[in-house]
């Protein structure tokens, strides 16, 4: 067994010194040889046949032993890694203090490596932490905005004839010029007015025109071979169509939910209400929480990791020359990596480990956000080696929901907070779950930045409680419906809904007799 001395250089940085004997370089001396003697040919020798004395001869032992030890660096530094019983949070530099002499059969191979490794510090005790939030409010602005939202999927467009404002939905014929060539022509564009989504200049150009109407603004293009120049665009307004909306009657709470009165559904919408309000209390405790406990932890910092994920993070935004949003990032890049090393301890310390379903859960949410199928995310990921980053942001999110859980959460006037639907975690108690996912507690080595969604520890979207209606919306049409939608596709798909909630109704009609 190798010799191995650690030195901490720093908080975060380790140097460990490898004394390697010849006999435990002999393997690596072995397979050497043998590699040497696959790649050349020597006459008299079958290729892969020539004895170590006439490789020796041919090319020198020194060359030997180095091939030797380039194919040992790895094996090598991973044993003295656990020997110090140090952990890596990055890639080692490794260096050659001294080879062994080949003359000298009790020389010895002294390696150099430096590695940043996680570093030392205490958690604190988090049971029973006080943290305040603001009051839950439930208005009746807030319900009256999710009954709107729901009349608008059931809205139908109807053409107007009057100039566009915002709201309106119209139709586009776009041009772009730069330098009087034309670059760039879409015909039938369907657009918001508002959504600030188009070209920007677009809202301005298109309100107060009427159907058939043009005009022509500057805007910078946004992709393309042009993207970032000035083009000269001219916008011509086709159609203008409004969006009508149901009335808030029975007819319609039956028609987009499974209840028979519009009192009904406003009630529900009102728990909907009331449970996004809670989770925006869960958002702000989280937040107050993992702050605190990082304050009370000192947890140093790595300025190299920082500094890597800054330059990865402004490489890939094309902004690398721009240093005061280097400073934003700086920022966020250290706080991240104080969060990752607090939600490990937590998850060491409360003997966390995800169940399969827990694992499923984030990939199928993730290939959500994505666009993808779960089985199409789980390939490239498992492709891309981002089984075991996948692992470890579903060990820190529910880490973190066993930590707040034993905080002592109350709102600004002194009421308890229940934070059980925002901290509730599957305690399957499966023994088997990290059998379930062997590719993801692949290599000790460093990990790249998962593309997935980060999770409940990072992303407000994350613990959102799934925003549905209180109602089964089988019909219910996107929030900017193409301004040529077919009105029989619209019929029909209000009717498929209202036979939907009819079925419920006759279903609880049914069971409530049985009884």
């Amino acid at each position: 067994m190798p010799k191995t001395k650690a030195e901490k250089l720093t908080p975060t940085r380790t140097k460990l010194t490898v004394t390697v004997t010849q006999d435990e370089l002999a393997p690596y001396l072995k397979n050497a040889y043998k590699s040497i003697a696959e790649q050349v040919s020597i006459p008299g020798f079958r290729k892969g046949k020539a004895p170590a004395q006439i490789i020796d001869q041919r090319f020198g032992r020194d060359s030997v032993i180095s091939e030797a030890v380039n194919h040992s660096l790895d094996d090598f530094y991973q044993a003295a890694v656990a020997e110090a019983g140090v952990r890596p949070m990055g890639r080692p530099s490794a260096d050659i203090e001294k080879m062994p002499e080949a003359a000298d059969a009790a020389s010895e191979l002294v390696l150099l490596f430096e590695v940043e490794v996680r570093p030392e510090f205490t958690l604190p005790d988090y049971t029973g932490l006080a943290i305040t939030v603001d009051e839950a409010e439930i208005d009746e602005a807030a319900v009256e905005a999710e009954l709107t939202s729901l009349r608008e999927r059931f809205g139908t467009l109807v053409t107007v004839d009057r100039p566009a404002k915002t709201g309106d939905f119209v139709e586009l014929d776009l041009t772009a010029k730069v330098d009087g060539k034309e670059v760039d022509q879409a015909s039938g564009v369907s657009y918001e007015v508002g959504a600030g989504n188009l070209l920007a200049g677009t809202d301005e150009a298109v309100e107060t025109l009427t159907a058939g109407e043009t005009t022509n603004f500057t805007s910078q293009l946004l992709g393309g071979e042009y993207e970032g120049q000035d083009a000269e665009v001219e916008l011509t307004l086709t159609a203008v169509k409004e969006r009508e909306l149901p009335e808030a009657d029975d007819e319609f709470a039956q028609l987009a939910s499974e209840f028979d009165t519009i009192a009904e559904l406003r009630e529900s919408l009102k728990e909907q209400v009331s449970q996004a309000s809670v989770f925006a209390q869960g958002r702000q405790a989280r937040d107050a929480f993992t702050e605190t406990l990082i304050e009370q932890a000192e947890i140093p910092i790595s300025e190299e990791l920082v500094e890597e994920e800054v330059h990865r993070h402004l490489e890939g935004e094309g902004r690398l020359e721009d240093d005061e949003h280097r400073a934003e990032v700086r920022v966020a890049s250290e706080k991240q990596i104080q969060m990752e090393l607090l939600l490990d301890a937590i998850a060491e310390r409360e003997n966390v480990t995800p169940t399969q379903n827990e694992l499923s859960d984030y990939i199928y949410q993730s290939a959500q956000q994505y666009g993808m199928e779960p089985t199409q995310f789980l390939q490239a990921i498992s492709q891309g080696n981002q089984l075991q980053v996948i692992l470890a942001e579903v060990t820190r999110n529910k880490a973190l929901a066993v930590a707040l859980g034993k905080a002592t959460v109350t709102d600004k006037a002194g009421k308890p907070v229940d934070l059980g639907a925002f901290v509730a975690v599957d305690t399957e108690d499966d023994a088997d779950d990290a059998d379930e996912a062997p590719e993801a507690v692949a290599d000790e080595k460093p990990a790249k930045k998962a593309p997935a969604k980060k999770a409940a520890a990072k992303s407000d979207d994350a613990e959102k409680p799934a925003k549905k209606a209180p109602a089964k919306k089988a019909a219910a049409k996107d929030d900017a419906p193409a301004a040529d939608a077919d009105e029989e596709a619209k019929k029909a798909a209000r009717s498929a809904a209202a036979k939907k909630a009819a079925a419920t109704r006759a279903a609880k009609k049914a069971a409530a007799e049985e009884k």
